[in-house]
């Protein structure tokens, strides 16, 4: 009698089947995953209050206050810009306080001095914008 001879392959097709059914529901899917941000723009910059206080904020992250009269103060971090906008908030009323970041300015940086600007006690908050 003769022997039977073992096989030492592998049928490939059948997997290149499922490679190919992944690669079509991967490339519908994964449009539907990237979400984008449109941030807004303007074609003019809406018309500055004639008193208020302005947060700037450097692309370092160095922070400069400006009062009212436009008094400008360095600030060293976040915490001293407490204080100061604290003594702001107490001697005047309802003043609005725009935020002014560099472009290149980390995002994190601009949430942070907003948090610490609605803790002061300021209602009215605005960014500062410019025109294209």
């Amino acid at each position: 009698m003769r022997q039977r001879r073992l096989k030492n392959e592998i049928n490939v097709v059948p997997y290149i089947d499922v490679m190919l059914v992944l690669l079509v529901i991967f490339m519908v899917t994964t449009p539907m995953m990237t979400g984008s941000v449109e941030l807004p723009s303007t074609a003019a910059a809406p018309v500055k209050p004639a008193k208020y206080v302005k947060v700037q904020i450097e692309s370092d992250g160095a922070l400069s206050v400006f009062d009212a009269s436009g008094k400008q103060k360095k600030i060293n971090g976040i915490k001293a810009l407490k204080g100061e906008l604290v003594t702001l908030a107490v001697s005047g009323e309802e003043t609005p306080v725009l935020i002014a970041g560099d472009k290149e300015t980390q995002y994190k940086n601009i949430i942070e001095v907003l948090d610490e600007v609605k803790r002061a006690g300021f209602q009215k908050v605005a960014l500062e914008t410019g025109s294209k």
